[in-house]
């Protein structure tokens, strides 16, 4: 990884943490409401008129950067893997895998392996015992 794009790992993680939790309008009221977010469109909705203590609404300038938007801390993109067949098409340089989770231990041993033999970084390898 360049310089440019260490350091726009860094601004992500800060901007992370400055984000707030977008929640749902009333959803701390009422146990039928998800705290998932929806946009409030209420025409006298206090949180869409952007009253102070009733929430952020989701914008645009809490974004990541685009260089790094999606990308694993390790700076590599992720490929979700379930066959050995799928390994043939992972750029090794720029992509890395991640295991599903509801491949079995015999055959996550065998991607593991092949992984290895072609020089692909696993996010989530088996751990050594």
């Amino acid at each position: 990884m360049d310089d440019k794009i260490k350091r726009l790992f860094k601004v992500r993680k800060i901007q992370k943490h400055k984000k707030p939790d977008f929640k749902r309008t009333d959803s701390h009221k009422y146990k039928r409401l998800d705290s998932n977010w929806r946009r409030p469109r209420g025409l006298q909705g206090k949180q869409r008129q952007h009253i102070k203590g009733k929430g952020a609404l989701a914008q645009v300038g809490y974004g990541s950067p685009a260089a790094v938007k999606g990308l694993h801390p390790s700076g590599y993109s992720e490929v979700l893997v379930f066959t050995v067949g799928q390994l043939d098409s992972v750029n090794a340089t720029e992509e890395a895998i991640r295991i599903s989770a509801k491949v079995g231990g015999r055959k996550k041993a065998i991607i593991e392996a092949k992984a290895a033999e072609l020089s692909i970084k696993i996010l989530n390898p088996t751990r050594g015992e």
